[in-house]
């Protein structure tokens, strides 16, 4: 859904906007995370304070500084989402479809993370991040990281300076990683129960 705010509407709202929504996930898997209702709540509200100082310097005061810091926090609520959940789902005993659902969604988090890391980088570095001086923004952004992180590659846009392209580099390894290694092993399993499952009524009748 953010992908989708970004693609078809412009404006400085927008990162706040998505902000808001990267929060709301934050605290769904917080509550699911089974961590202690203390800590739970004290990272809850950690997290809402600092998010909701994000907000507010990206609407109250757009400039390059502001929108870098509320870049560089949304990744890092991202991040953090991104770690609670896997660690639910490899605390999990059982594999479930809710589990593969789980790690793709994490999948994709970690896909809006790095876009926003990108974007912070174009901001702390004079509006200056692809070849060819090419202007950056939300959507190119998020297209970058995705095609980054699924290694497609298309070519039309790439990171100007070293830095830029060994945080691609590191994007497309964990992109590859996380596919060979969580979700195909949960797939792998899945499949694994529900034929152990087809056997076993096969076996009654």
């Amino acid at each position: 859904m953010t992908y989708l705010l970004s693609a078809f509407i412009r404006g400085h709202w927008i990162s706040a906007l998505q902000l808001a929504v990267f929060v709301a996930t934050g605290f769904l898997a917080l509550r699911s995370s089974g961590l202690p209702l203390r800590r739970a709540r004290l990272i809850g509200l950690v997290g809402l304070a600092a998010s909701a100082a994000a907000f507010g310097l990206a609407i109250t005061r757009p400039n390059s500084q502001a929108i870098a810091a509320a870049s560089i926090w949304a990744g890092v609520l991202l991040l953090a989402t991104v770690v609670v959940m896997v660690r639910r789902i490899l605390a999990s005993e059982a594999i479930t479809i809710q589990s593969i659902f789980a790690a793709i969604s994490a999948y994709l988090m970690i896909g809006l993370m790095f876009a926003a890391f990108y974007a912070a980088d174009y901001q702390l570095h004079g509006r200056y991040f692809f070849s060819d001086n090419r202007p950056g923004n939300s959507q190119t952004f998020q297209y970058f990281s995705f095609t980054t992180l699924t290694t497609l590659g298309y070519g039309d846009f790439t990171a100007a300076d070293a830095g830029g392209r060994a945080v691609a580099v590191l994007e497309a390894l964990t992109g590859q990683i996380f596919l060979a290694t969580l979700v195909a092993r949960l797939v792998a399993g899945f499949r694994g129960l529900r034929g152990q499952e087809d056997d076993h009524e096969d076996g009654k009748d």
